[in-house]
């Protein structure tokens, strides 16, 4: 197992779960169903990307060169759940702007798994 992807997976997972808890309580009832709904999206789509970190962990242990899937999918993460995070808080919807670049990470890091478990 790498041990670079499995702590940033790691510390990912627990922000999204904190970020989670954050918006089920302190957030609820100060932000619009609609804004909590948006910071919600921000929490899930870390926690996927975060457990994608931490299979990227298991499979460099098995050899596979995944160093590029996981730069792009932890740019990923800051991209597009920290915009929906900052859209969400602030109501600027500008912020939402940058959140289609971070699904963009997301699906090219996930095209360079691909191929890091093709070339293997």
């Amino acid at each position: 197992m790498n041990r670079f992807w499995a702590i940033s997976g790691a510390f990912h997972a627990a922000c999204a779960v904190a970020a989670g808890a954050f918006g089920a309580h302190a957030l609820k009832g100060r932000l619009s169903a609609q804004m909590l709904e948006v910071f919600e999206t921000g929490a899930r789509y870390q926690m996927y990307h975060a457990l994608g970190l931490l299979l990227l962990a298991c499979l460099a242990g098995q050899g596979v060169k995944v160093s590029a899937a996981g730069g792009v999918m932890s740019a990923g993460i800051i991209l597009f759940s920290g915009s929906l995070y900052a859209l969400a808080l602030s109501g600027q919807r500008a912020l939402g702007a940058v959140t289609p670049v971070g699904g963009l990470c997301f699906l090219v890091a996930w095209g360079l798994l691909i191929f890091a478990c093709v070339r293997s």
